[in-house]
C-alpha cells in the first residue's frame, strides 16, 4: 500500500502538520478512523498545500469536532442536519510563498456515509456508510482517495478508483456511467475542475457520459437552486469565463440560466 507521509512532512506547513497530529491522536484516543479526503488530498498529490483540510470520520463527525475544538482553539460551526461542522483556526504560517486566505485555516469534518439516488437527479438518501462506501459516492476519482491519520497506518492511502494516476496524467474522470444522472451538477463541477486545475482535462469518456446526460434532459430535471449554487462557485474561479464557455461546448449553455430569476453573477455576464 501506497504511503505518502514523506509528501506530508514536504509539502504541508509545520502547522498544518500539527493539526493533522492532534486530529490523528484524538481519534485514536476515541477509537475512531480518520482520514484526510477531497481536495487536500489532491492537492497533495500536486504538491501543493489547501489551506481548506478536509477530514473524514468513520463515526460521529460532530462529537468528534467537539474534541478537536478542545485542542484547537477556533470558531466551531456544527451543521446537524448534515452531520458535518467545521472549524475555522487563525492561521500563522505561509502557505507556498504566501499567507492563508484570509490568515485562517478551515477544518472541515463530516461523517463517512453512503448514498443511493431514488430517481434520475434527485437528491440523495443519505446514511452512515464506511470510509470505502464514502468514497465511491464521490463525484471524480481525482477527489476519491483517502489518506489515513490514525497512528497505525499514518499516511497510508486508500485509491479504489486509480484517483492518483488520474492526478499525475491530468485526467478528470467520473466514478462511474451512471455519475451524471445521478448528479447533473457534476457537469458544472467537471468543467469548474477543468479550468482550474489547467493542466487537467476531462477524460474522453467523461466527456461522452456529459453530453449524453445534458441530452437527455438530466439538467431540466435538476433543482434551479442548484445550478445557482454551481454558477456561483464558478463565479468565484478566476478563468469563469473559460468555465462557462466550455459548459457552452459541452452542450450545457440553454441550461445555464433558463429558469433562473435572478440575474447572473456579474463575473458571468457578457
Amino acid at each position: 500500500m501506497t504511503n505518502i507521509n514523506d509528501l506530508i512532512e514536504r509539502i504541508l506547513s509545520v502547522e498544518t502538520k500539527g493539526f493533522l497530529k492532534i486530529i490523528g491522536d484524538a481519534a485514536d484516543a476515541a477509537g475512531e478512523r480518520v482520514f484526510l479526503v477531497g481536495g487536500t488530498v489532491r492537492d497533495l498529490f500536486l504538491e501543493k498545500e489547501n489551506a481548506d483540510i478536509d477530514v473524514a470520520v468513520e463515526g460521529d463527525a460532530i462529537k468528534f469536532s467537539g474534541k478537536i475544538n478542545k485542542k484547537i482553539p477556533g470558531k466551531l460551526t456544527v451543521y446537524k442536519k448534515f452531520g458535518t461542522a467545521t472549524l475555522l483556526v487563525k492561521g500563522s504560517e505561509t502557505l507556498s510563498g504566501r499567507l492563508f486566505p484570509d490568515d485562517k485555516v478551515r477544518i472541515d469534518l463530516a461523517g463517512t456515509r453512503k448514498e443511493r439516488y431514488a430517481s434520475p437527479a434527485a437528491m440523495p438518501e443519505v446514511r452512515p456508510g464506511t470510509i470505502r462506501e464514502d468514497l465511491a459516492r464521490r463525484d471524480f476519482t481525482v477527489n476519491a482517495i483517502a489518506v489515513s491519520m490514525n497512528a497505525a497506518d499514518r499516511g497510508n492511502v486508500l485509491d479504489l478508483f486509480d484517483g492518483a494516476e488520474d492526478i499525475k496524467n491530468g485526467r478528470i474522470r467520473a466514478l462511474h456511467d451512471k455519475s451524471f444522472f445521478d448528479d447533473p451538477t457534476r457537469i458544472f463541477r467537471a468543467a469548474r475542475f477543468e479550468g482550474r486545475l489547467l493542466s487537467f482535462r476531462i477524460e474522453e469518456r467523461t466527456e461522452a457520459l456529459i453530453r449524453q446526460a445534458i441530452l437527455a434532459g438530466m439538467l431540466a430535471r435538476t433543482e434551479r437552486r442548484r445550478i445557482r449554487e454551481e454558477l456561483g462557485l464558478i463565479a468565484k474561479e478566476n478563468s469563469a469565463k473559460t468555465i462557462l464557455s466550455r459548459l457552452h461546448e459541452l452542450g450545457a449553455g440553454a441550461y445555464l440560466s433558463a429558469g433562473l430569476t435572478d440575474p447572473l453573477p456579474d463575473k458571468l455576464e457578457g
